[in-house]
């Protein structure tokens, strides 16, 4: 599907509400107030599809005085977030480029949010990291050295457990991203995992210094994934193109790896992927987008897409039609 219009007429968000409608939150921001209307107190998506030939309906309302709350076919879900442990949709916008060339943290997520995504049953292993790792930096700063080490156990199990869970991810998806990379232009990619499991002589080591600090100072909380092309590490010395070929690589080789793995292909919609695209690197994404799964594609000129969408969309301020 192909959605088309001049910049400003709301191209971003109807992507953002199949985000939101699919995910239970925005790819932009976490204020929820912010996907509401100026002036309006509340805002509600309603979407329906199929699942493997299977209908699906969602609903998710947001309110200024309420929590927001999300259905799927008709059962009210415990959280909106839910909704991402239920149906699964990838991402690509502008801002994404921070996966490559921000911090650690910014890929750290982005591989746990990706982990949870193809193993379901380990979704939560990060956040009951970083909760052990919290606790722990409490216990270093108010409590007796006897209090650290229940803490220093769980952060010793959950992040072996967590490294080893990221590099197996790693490994699954490097051959796809590799090969979606090299089809895009972005030769010898690869993913370079840097930390190793946390061991009990070195968090005893540091422990003094941890508790003058107040904080954890071994662990996978402090790792990262490196991106490399051609043997450069393309944070500091990819192009901002390199860096949007990495992140739209990430995507392709993940699509592979989730329909592989799950039995289903990911809805995917990229957000003014195209006009920074030459036409050849066009012509590549337009094939591989089409060779499988519902695939969104925004852009100011039907012209950028170089195949025929199944569905041509036009937006306007407040108006989406058939082109």
């Amino acid at each position: 599907m192909l959605v088309t219009g001049p910049n400003g007429a709301g191209k971003t968000n109807l992507l953002e509400s199949l985000h939101v409608g699919t995910q239970g939150f925005s790819p932009r921001t976490r204020r929820d107030h912010e996907l509401i209307r100026f002036g309006s107190d509340l805002s509600t998506i309603s979407l329906r599809g199929s699942r493997g030939g299977t209908a699906v309906e969602t609903g998710v309302a947001l309110s200024t005085a309420a929590a927001k709350r999300a259905t799927l076919n008709g059962a009210t879900l415990p959280s909106a977030e839910s909704l991402r442990r239920e149906l699964q949709t990838l991402v690509f916008t502008p801002d994404r480029l921070a996966i490559v060339k921000g911090g650690p943290a910014a890929r750290r997520a982005y591989f746990d949010r990706m982990l949870g995504r193809l193993q379901p049953a380990r979704a939560s292993l990060a956040a009951d990291y970083a909760a052990a790792v919290a606790q722990r930096n409490a216990a270093l700063r108010f409590s007796s050295p006897e209090a650290v080490e229940p803490w220093t156990e769980q952060v010793l199990s959950l992040g072996a457990s967590l490294v080893e869970s990221r590099r197996t991810l790693l490994a699954a998806l490097a051959p796809g991203f590799a090969a979606r990379a090299d089809e895009l232009g972005l030769s010898s990619a690869e993913l370079a995992y840097e930390g190793a499991e946390p061991t009990r002589e070195q968090l005893d080591a540091a422990l003094e210094r941890d508790r003058d600090r107040g904080t954890t100072s071994v662990g996978p909380h402090l790792h990262d994934v490196r991106l490399v092309a051609g043997g450069r590490d393309l944070r500091s010395f990819g192009s901002q193109g390199e860096q949007r070929l990495t992140v739209l690589s990430l995507l392709l080789a993940e699509v592979e790896l989730l329909a592989a793995e799950r039995g289903l292909r990911p809805l995917l919609l990229l957000d003014d992927v195209l006009s920074e695209l030459d036409p050849g690197r066009r012509r590549v994404l337009a094939s591989r987008v089409a060779a499988g799964g519902q695939t969104l594609v925004t852009a100011t000129d039907a012209s950028f897409l170089p195949i025929k969408p199944e569905q041509l969309l036009e937006v306007s301020p407040g108006i989406v039609r058939a082109a």
